[in-house]
C-alpha cells in the first residue's frame, strides 16, 4: 500500500451552520421565534435565539488561515473558508484532502445541541432541533450520498422525547447521536442516572452510536494565567474522566449492543486508563461494591467504546493494547487542530510501517462498522482513494485566506505567550454569547 491508496473516513469534522438553514423548516407558529442569522453593526455575524447572540469563534473555523492568524475573535461568514458552511465547497475541500467521508458536528447548535437545552419555550426548542436534524440529514448529508455520516442532536431535557427523536432520525437513515460527555454539567442527570435509560435503550435496540465530543474547558485549564497552549493540550484527555464515568456506570453492563465514541479524545492514553480501571476494580471492589462478574472493566470498555485521533503516534505504537478494532481517524476540519489539507501525509507518516489490514481498520473500516456506513454503496472502491479524490480537485484554491492579520487578542504583546484569560476575554468582549434586546 502507498499513501495514495488510503481510504479516509473521519469520525470527527465540523460544520458552520449556513445563514439559510432554518428557512422553510419551521412551522409558521415557530418561524418568527426561531434562530435568526444577523449582521452586527461592526460587520460580524451571529445567530440570535431567545434573546441571546451567539457568534462563531475563529478557532472553530480556521481552515485556510495562516497559523499566526489563528485566534478566537468572532468572524464574518465571508472571513471563513466556504467549505465550512457550503456543502458543495466542502466536498471540494474533502477531495483536495483525499478524504472520502466524514461525520460533522455543528457549531451554533453547541456541543450536542446545548444551545437549546435552556430554552424557555421547549416546544420551540424541540421544533428547532428537529429542523436542524432534518436539514443535516437531508440537505447536508443528502446532497452527496456516501460522503457524509449523519449525526443528530437531541432534546435532552426530556429523555423520552430524546428517545423518540432517535427513532425518528433512525428512520431517516441516521445512525449517530451527539451526547454531552458529562450531562450533569448541562444541568441534567449524570451518566449514573437511570433516567437516561430510554435514550440508551433506543440506541441499543436500533444500533445508533453515542458520540461524546470534548466540551469541558473547566477541566482543561488549571488557571486563568495558564497559556492557551495548556487548554489546547489538555482538552482531549478531559475525556479520561468520561471514560471512567461510563465504564463504572451501569450502562455498559446493561445494554449489550450500545456503542460510544470519544470524539476528539485521542488514543494514546487508553492503555493507561484500562490498566488503571482494572487495578481499581481488583484492589477496591471489596468496599466500593462494583460487580463486573467474571469480566474486567477494560473488557467492557473495549467492547463498547471507540476512540479517535488526529496525530497520535503513541496510540499507533500501542494499538494492540488499545485494540486496533476500536481506533478511528479524524480530520477535525475546519478546527485549529485539523491536518487539512495534508491529512493523508500526516496519517501516512504515523501508520506506514504497520500492516495494511490494520491501516484500513484505523483509516476507514472501524468507522464504517461503528456507524453502519457503506462507503462503496455509491461509488466504486477505486474511486474512493486519496489519489482518486485528489485527481478531481486540481481546481480547488488552497491559497491562504485574507483575514486582515486578525487573531492576536487586542492589546496583547506580540511574541509573548497568550494566556487563557486573554482568549476568554476576547470571546466575551465580542459577544460570543450575550443577551440582546430582540423585538
Amino acid at each position: 500500500m502507498e499513501m495514495n491508496d488510503l481510504i479516509l473516513v473521519s469520525v470527527d469534522d465540523h460544520l458552520v451552520e449556513p445563514p439559510e438553514l432554518f428557512e422553510g423548516r419551521l412551522a409558521a407558529r415557530h418561524a418568527e421565534a426561531g434562530p435568526r442569522f444577523i449582521t452586527r453593526p461592526n460587520g460580524t455575524n451571529a445567530w440570535v435565539f431567545e434573546g441571546v447572540e451567539r457568534s462563531n469563534i475563529a478557532l472553530n473555523s480556521v481552515a485556510g488561515r495562516r497559523r499566526e492568524e489563528y485566534g478566537a475573535e468572532p468572524t464574518r461568514i465571508e472571513d471563513l473558508r466556504r467549505g465550512t458552511y457550503d456543502v458543495h465547497a466542502r466536498i471540494e475541500d474533502m477531495n483536495a484532502n483525499g478524504q472520502l467521508a466524514g461525520l460533522n458536528f455543528g457549531s451554533f447548535c453547541g456541543g450536542a445541541g446545548a444551545t437549546f437545552f435552556g430554552a424557555k419555550d421547549k416546544d420551540l426548542a424541540l421544533a428547532v432541533i428537529q429542523a436542524y436534524n432534518d436539514w443535516h440529514i437531508e440537505d447536508w448529508c443528502g446532497a452527496y450520498p456516501g460522503r457524509f455520516i449523519p449525526l443528530a442532536i437531541l432534546p435532552l431535557w426530556d429523555p423520552a422525547l430524546a428517545a423518540a427523536e432517535i427513532r425518528r432520525v433512525k428512520a431517516k437513515g441516521c445512525n449517530a447521536i451527539a451526547f454531552p460527555p458529562n450531562p450533569s454539567k448541562a444541568g441534567f442527570g449524570s451518566l449514573q442516572d437511570a433516567g437516561w435509560d430510554p435514550v440508551w435503550r433506543a440506541c441499543d435496540e436500533l444500533g445508533v452510536s453515542v458520540n461524546m465530543h470534548i466540551t469541558d474547558a473547566s477541566m482543561a485549564v488549571p488557571s486563568m494565567d495558564s497559556p492557551v497552549d495548556v487548554f489546547i493540550t489538555n482538552m482531549p484527555v478531559t475525556l479520561y474522566s468520561t471514560a471512567s464515568d461510563l465504564t463504572f456506570s451501569p450502562i455498559l453492563r446493561t445494554y449489550p449492543n450500545i456503542r460510544f465514541a470519544l470524539s476528539e479524545g485521542g488514543s494514546g492514553w487508553i492503555p493507561h486508563f484500562m490498566e488503571r480501571a482494572d487495578y481499581v476494580y481488583s484492589h477496591h471492589r471489596a468496599w466500593t461494591h462494583q460487580d463486573f462478574g467474571d469480566r474486567k472493566p477494560s473488557e467492557l470498555f473495549h467492547e463498547h467504546v471507540y476512540n479517535c485521533f488526529i496525530i497520535d503516534q503513541t496510540g499507533v505504537d500501542l494499538r494492540h493494547k488499545i485494540g486496533v478494532d476500536r481506533m478511528t481517524w479524524e480530520c477535525d476540519y475546519p478546527h485549529s487542530d485539523s491536518t487539512w489539507p495534508e491529512s493523508p501525509e500526516t496519517l501516512w507518516a504515523q501508520v506506514k510501517d504497520i500492516p495494511e489490514a490494520e491501516i484500513e481498520r484505523i483509516a476507514w473500516r472501524n468507522a464504517c462498522e461503528l456507524f453502519g456506513f457503506d462507503p462503496f454503496e455509491h461509488r466504486a472502491k477505486a474511486d474512493c482513494t486519496v489519489g482518486a479524490l485528489r485527481a478531481q480537485a486540481g481546481h480547488v484554491d488552497l491559497s491562504f485566506l485574507h483575514t486582515e492579520g486578525r487573531g492576536m487578542p487586542e492589546g496583547h504583546q506580540k511574541g509573548k505567550p497568550v494566556p487563557w484569560s486573554a482568549v476568554l476575554a476576547q470571546m466575551n468582549d465580542a459577544g460570543v454569547a450575550r443577551n440582546v434586546n430582540v423585538r
